[in-house]
């Protein structure tokens, strides 16, 4: 069931008939320009790669669920006092912790900055250049500004796309299509774009993960060595009796390397303060980083300081936005009237001399059409009648009389082929 038709106010400052007082809203996140995938009524954001998050899952709880199978559960009586249980305890509850940090990450607002609906005016804008959707950067508006911070210049870009100049440290996202605060990068992973109000959990997971990793590889070479001393073997032979803790340790191996390296560099770029996008496009060991405030204070920047809230409410109701119910309607209007006329390009040409609708009986009754839209009835009335008012149009502005009726058979019989007057005009198609 489609919302009812927004109001139109006609020209004498009122709304038309049939119509309601309030304009039809719709939730933001229906609206949303972005490329972003919503889930429960827009209460959970994600990337338009949202389904890269399961390949993370997978990567993640395939390798704990082994190792509590065949390596952990067998040392559960291995440790006196029974706490060989904490092993499998302590892997369960921080495959949690690597999970909920990893949700928090790609499930939420990263810090997406709304769009404008109309370019911003210039401060030396004196209004003879009219500034419209369609005309995303007048003349008089720079390219960018420079603001001030901690006594440093830094220049601020204005986006085409956003319509408006970046707050500092925001860049716009290819993947999102989105202008995101403080942007780090967009991450395959977890599907989502790292940005001020998700990097810390970013951390959280690529750190958190790294000490999975670095415990389940130590507690697999416990197990062989275990399985060494019982039985008086090699390390070799050891291993060939559990080839579960062989994989684990080459895979944790492997794994280590990729988010125990982004656990340092990020560790590095928070005690100077830099994001990903800043150090490979700045390179602020050349030149002052206006954001350093010191290793202590960078930390405390990320992981004590209170999240700004989002500048977005994907729940809230908006009104539908106006291009996209003028579209749908034009597009409507054209499926129905096509098969009225043959020469549709023709019908074209008359039309585009003169403001369609204009005084005429479609103009007065488009909102009446609209709210009839709504059902397979009401399509059916409006077909009928667009055909019969279209057609009571064109037979006003073309009179068709005899004399022109006889040319157009005549025309017709001389198109026909001779000699096969079996032939029916359609069957040469």
């Amino acid at each position: 069931m489609h919302p009812p038709a927004p109001a139109t106010a006609n020209s004498n400052g009122g709304t038309a008939a049939g119509n309601t007082l309030n304009p039809a809203l719709i939730r933001t996140y229906r609206s949303w320009k972005g490329n972003n995938v919503f889930f429960l009524q827009g209460r959970i954001i994600f990337g338009p790669d949202v389904k890269s998050i399961f390949s993370t899952l997978f990567l993640v709880i395939a390798p704990v669920a082994v190792f509590c199978a065949f390596v952990a559960r067998k040392l559960l009586d291995d440790f006196p006092h029974h706490s060989g249980y904490s092993i499998l305890i302590i892997v369960i509850v921080h495959t949690i912790f690597v999970l909920i940090a990893l949700v928090l990450t790609s499930g939420r607002d990263p810090g997406i900055v709304p769009r404008n609906s109309y370019p911003p005016v210039p401060d030396e804008y004196d209004g003879s250049v009219s500034i419209s959707s369609d005309q995303n950067l007048p003349p008089q508006l720079p390219r960018s500004k420079e603001v001030i911070i901690n006594g440093i210049a830094v220049k601020v870009k204005y986006c085409d796309t956003c319509m408006l100049y970046r707050p500092p440290r925001c860049s716009h996202c290819s993947i999102c299509d989105n202008c995101v605060e403080r942007f780090d990068h967009h991450c395959p992973w977890v599907g989502q774009c790292i940005g001020l109000r998700n990097y810390r959990f970013y951390y959280m997971f690529v750190f958190s993960a790294t000490l999975l990793c670095l415990y389940i590889h130590g507690f697999c070479w416990v197990y062989i060595k275990r399985i060494q001393n019982s039985e008086d073997i090699s390390i070799w032979k050891a291993m060939i009796k559990t080839p579960a803790s062989i994989a684990l340790i080459i895979y944790s191996f492997f794994c280590v390397w990729f988010v125990g390296g982004l656990t340092v560099f990020h560790t590095y770029l928070i005690s100077t303060n830099q994001s990903t996008y800043e150090n490979f496009r700045y390179r602020y060991d050349r030149q002052v980083n206006p954001y350093n405030k010191g290793v202590v204070e960078n930390f405390k920047e990320i992981f004590f300081s209170s999240i700004p809230p989002s500048k977005n409410n994907f729940r809230s109701k908006v009104p539908i936005p106006k291009e996209s119910t003028e579209s749908s309607r034009r597009r409507g209007v054209d499926t129905l009237t096509m098969p009225v006329y043959n020469d549709g390009d023709q019908v074209e040409k008359d039309y585009k001399g003169e403001e369609y609708g204009k005084g005429s009986e479609l103009s007065d009754t488009s909102v009446d059409l609209s709210n009839m839209l709504d059902t397979e009835s009401g399509q059916r009335q409006v077909a009928s009648f667009l055909r019969q008012s279209l057609w009571e149009r064109s037979s006003r502005k073309w009179e068709v009389t005899p004399e022109v009726l006889d040319e157009i058979h005549e025309d017709g019989e001389s198109r026909q082929i001779p000699g096969d007057s079996s032939k029916e005009p359609g069957d040469n198609l």
